[in-house]
């Protein structure tokens, strides 16, 4: 039994089992990479390829096969070309990897970047009185209210968010909610309307909805009245009403942007250097 045992658990083994498992991921996470993108209709294809080369070669039609072989053979480069935007979105993911802090540093510009769209679309309506309703998702979900409105599931970017808001467009009475990742899960949502006695009279439909979500989730809400122009905030059923432009930015980067992870392992931190040396040069 011992020497079965030693012969089935030996370095040759083990070397094919850790191959298998490491061309199982690659291929899985390429899978995962260009699923829903146009590279999967060229995958295709290449199989296509590869597979009239295997029948080729059974039925021994040399000249087919000899054709194919030279396609393969140039098609290295031709791969590279056409999949280029695949590849570089998989070597940004490789780079995001914990072990360089990548992930953190990505999550960190992610909500920066965010941020400064919401902010250019906050600064353009407020200066012309175009009122808005924009609801950031936090812990607690808001499915119930995604269901109420019309589905983009879009980036956020501040001309998309103006748009919505013009006045008179059949997207800019209602709120837009943003999930998670960053994005616009839909626009005219209905919120629940707040009843609380504290909200002064002359803030409108809008500022309920804001409080009223407020009351019932986590999420962050931004207002922008149609009567002055001012931005609001609401979160936990408190409001902070006519904002400027530094308090509302400094609440938003407070509660939205990642705090800097300082207790990184020693081997982290040396790897993270090594992998930003000489980027800034």
């Amino acid at each position: 039994m011992q020497s079965v045992g030693t012969h089935i658990f030996t370095w040759s083994t083990f070397s094919t089992i850790l191959d298998i498992l490491i061309i199982w991921f690659v291929v899985y996470h390429l899978v995962v990479l260009i699923r829903g993108t146009k590279a999967v209709q060229l995958a295709k294809g290449i199989v296509l390829i590869f597979l009239v080369r295997i029948i080729a070669g059974i039925l021994q039609l040399h000249a087919t096969t000899w054709l194919i072989d030279q396609i393969v053979s140039w098609s290295v480069v031709g791969i590279i070309v056409i999949f280029q935007p695949e590849i570089r979105r998989g070597l940004e993911h490789l780079g995001r990897l914990p072990i360089f802090g990548g992930r953190e540093d990505s999550a960190r510009d992610e909500s920066i970047k965010f941020i400064n769209e919401l902010d250019k679309a906050i600064q353009y309506m407020s200066k012309r009185r175009i009122g808005a309703l924009i609801t950031i998702q936090q812990e607690t979900g808001l499915e119930d209210y995604i269901e109420t409105g019309i589905k983009l599931n879009a980036d956020v970017t501040g001309e998309l968010l103006i748009n919505i808001f013009i006045p008179n467009t059949p997207l800019h009475d209602g709120a837009v909610i943003i999930n998670n990742d960053h994005q616009i899960a839909v626009a005219a949502a209905y919120l629940p309307l707040s009843d609380n006695s504290m909200i002064p009279k002359r803030l409108g439909t809008r500022h309920r909805a804001a409080v009223g979500i407020s009351e019932v989730t986590d999420a962050i809400t931004v207002v922008v009245s149609e009567e002055t122009g001012g931005v609001t905030i609401t979160r936990n059923g408190r409001f902070m009403v006519d904002l400027t432009r530094d308090e509302y930015l400094k609440y938003l980067n407070a509660e939205l942007v990642p705090k800097k992870n300082d207790n990184d392992k020693w081997y982290q931190k040396i790897i993270r250097k090594l992998w930003k040396w000489g980027a800034d040069r």
